[in-house]
Parts: structure tokens; sequence; C-alpha cells
């Protein structure tokens, strides 16, 4: 099987150069690239032309930055289409989002992370919290990351949030957990409550709940998704969080009796 990879072979840096244009949609100079990964300029630039020329990446003529094409994401989008995912979702969360007038949203589990890949927004106008989908979730501010984490073995999880990297890190809320020792007790809690909290944990004056989607609610098998409520603090105090939890759990149900969503698409043909 050849060697094993090591960190600066070919293909890791081209998935390193990958995530990090990942995060930045305005694109960076071949000299932050290179800093960044820690890599030569001329080796950096010869994983840019492959990109480029495969139609992954361009480069801006005016300022000369490397950014990413719509060619990645529209990949993810062609597969998750052909999973069902989305058809079997959507209105589930549609209904979700009815009966609670906040944010629903659909995350799947992806490796060692998540992915958001569908919402539905029952909020009318006036005071309302949106985000955007097709991110992956940063685990150890949202609800819907603490709860996947209580589901898998302490040590796992934690080993996952501490190379994920971003524990204490900016860009999170006033109430974000800083430290391991914090998210061991946290998940702790939210394995005994049953349910995921979030209370300005990943932005100021926003709090969720989330639960778990097990396929066929077999527990014994691992989670594959997560529903999650969102909205103003304002509207989620205690007492509506765990009114809302049993909401998301009844919506978190009716999508777990249809998964996996290949094989029910098969046996409804």
């Amino acid at each position: 099987f050849g060697p094993p990879l090591g960190a600066h072979s070919p293909i890791q840096r081209c998935l390193d150069l990958l995530e990090l244009l990942a995060e930045a949609p305005e694109g960076l100079a071949l000299a932050a690239l290179a800093a960044r990964l820690r890599l030569p300029k001329s080796a950096v630039h010869r994983v840019l032309a492959l990109l480029a020329a495969r139609g992954f990446v361009r480069q801006d003529e005016a300022t000369q930055h490397y950014a990413l094409t719509l060619k990645l994401p529209s990949l993810g989008l062609r597969f998750l289409a052909g999973t069902g995912v989305p058809d079997l979702a959507q209105p589930v969360l549609d209904q979700l989002a009815s009966r609670t007038h906040e944010l629903a949203r659909l995350a799947i589990v992806d490796g060692d992370g998540l992915v958001w890949c569908a919402k539905a927004q029952g909020a009318g106008a006036g005071l309302r919290y949106d985000a955007d989908t097709a991110r992956r979730v940063i685990l150890h501010v949202t609800a819907t990351g603490k709860i996947w984490l209580s589901t898998l073995p302490e040590a796992h999880a934690i080993d996952i949030v501490r190379r994920e990297g971003r524990i204490g890190g900016p860009g999170v809320g006033p109430c974000a957990i800083r430290t391991l020792a914090a998210l061991r007790r946290d998940l702790r809690e939210t394995r005994r409550r049953g349910y995921g909290v979030a209370i300005e944990e990943g932005e100021s004056g926003v709090a969720a709940i989330a639960v778990v989607v097990h396929p066929q609610r077999d527990t014994s098998k691992p989670a594959c998704a997560t529903v999650s409520i969102a909205g103003p603090l304002a509207r989620m105090g205690a007492a509506r969080r765990a009114e809302l939890a049993c909401e998301a759990r009844a919506s978190a149900d009716a999508i777990a009796d249809l998964w996996p969503v290949k094989r029910a698409a098969a046996k409804a043909a």
C-alpha cells in the first residue's frame, strides 16, 4: 500500500489548501497561503496551478488573491441531493419551524464533525435569528455539537474538539466554553439532560437546543444527524427550551424512521 501520507505529501497539501481557502471567501495572497501552511511559495503555487486547471480555484486579476470557485460546493450539493437527505428532512423541518415559530435546522454527521445541511425559518417579521447552511458546525459552542459529542466516548469527544483547535479561540459568543475541563462538565450535563443547550455561546443574543437522530431510533447505532431549534434569547427561557426539546425530539424521530435515506427510497420504489 506504500508509505503513509506525510504532513507535506502533495495530497495533504492540496486538502490543507482547500480547507484554508474555504474559510477565506475573499481569497488570500500566495504569500499568505504559504505562511499559514508553513510551506514554500513554490510548492503552494504548484498546488494552486493544479486546482485552477481543474476549476476549483480562481485568481482575481485585480488583487492576485486566490479563492475557491463554486465547483467544490456544487459537488457537495450534488452528493447531498443524491443521498435524499434534503427531500426527507425539509418537510419535517418546515413543520417544526411552523409549530415553534423559530429557526429549525438539520446537521448531518460527517466523519469527526457535523455539517449544517437544511433549515426552515418559522419566525415572521421582527425579532428572529437566521443562519447559513453548508458550513461545518463549531462543536463546543453549539447545542448541536454538544449533544452529538455527548453520544461519543468522552475521551474521543474531547480529542475531536482538541484537534479542531477552536476552543478558547475568537469568533464565538460571550458565554462560550473556554477549556476542555469545562467542556467535559458540560457534556456530562448534556448527557444527563438528554438534549443540547447553547446560550450565547455561538453568538450573542442567541439560544438553541438540539437532539440527535439515530437511524430507525436505534440508540445502539451511532447518531447520524441532529435536529436543532434556535432563536433570540428573549424568547428562549428555560421552560420554553424544555418545550422546544420535546418538539425537536418528535421531528428527529420522524426523520429517524426513514433513515437511512437511500434504503428507504429503495423500499418505496
